[in-house]
């Protein structure tokens, strides 16, 4: 059986409402802060406790979202990653021989325009349309009646 006892706290609290119960208590405040630092514990062990402040449907919320969010995060990455590999894949094995074989021919195409007008030059000169190197030196001038 459970016995109930009414205590009074005035009298046994070391945070008396009187100022005699203030000054006469054995405990400083130096000595409560000394108690309660203690050299072993570490920032990391401050912030886990800082769990406790939390409430545990808000933790859950929060894990629950942050856990989406970087499933989602993974995901995309995944998908974004392939296909930058099917583009780069696909721009040197397609892209880069058609873009050889187009400069192949516009080589060709330049020799072919270089020798038709290689041609056109020479059936000029044998038709007599320039005139020739010789005949085509300029002639003094002399004013008239010289």
């Amino acid at each position: 059986m459970v016995k109930v006892e009414i205590v009074d706290e005035k009298d046994n609290s070391p945070y008396a409402s009187g100022s005699s119960a203030a000054a006469s208590s054995s405990e400083s405040l130096s000595s409560v802060d000394s108690d309660i630092s203690n050299d072993d514990e570490t920032i990391f062990d401050r912030l886990a406790a800082l769990v406790d402040i939390v409430p545990p449907t808000t933790r859950h919320k929060i894990t629950s979202n942050l856990a989406s969010a970087g499933s989602f995060l993974k995901t995309t990455g995944k998908v974004v990653g392939n296909i930058v590999w099917i583009v780069t894949t696909s721009a040197l094995l397609v892209g880069l021989p058609l873009a050889v074989s187009l400069e192949d021919e516009a080589k060709v195409v330049a020799q072919e325009k270089e020798a038709l007008e290689q041609q056109a030059g020479q059936q000029m000169l044998s038709s007599g349309l320039y005139p020739s190197p010789a005949s085509s030196a300029p002639k003094p001038l002399v004013p008239p009646g010289f």
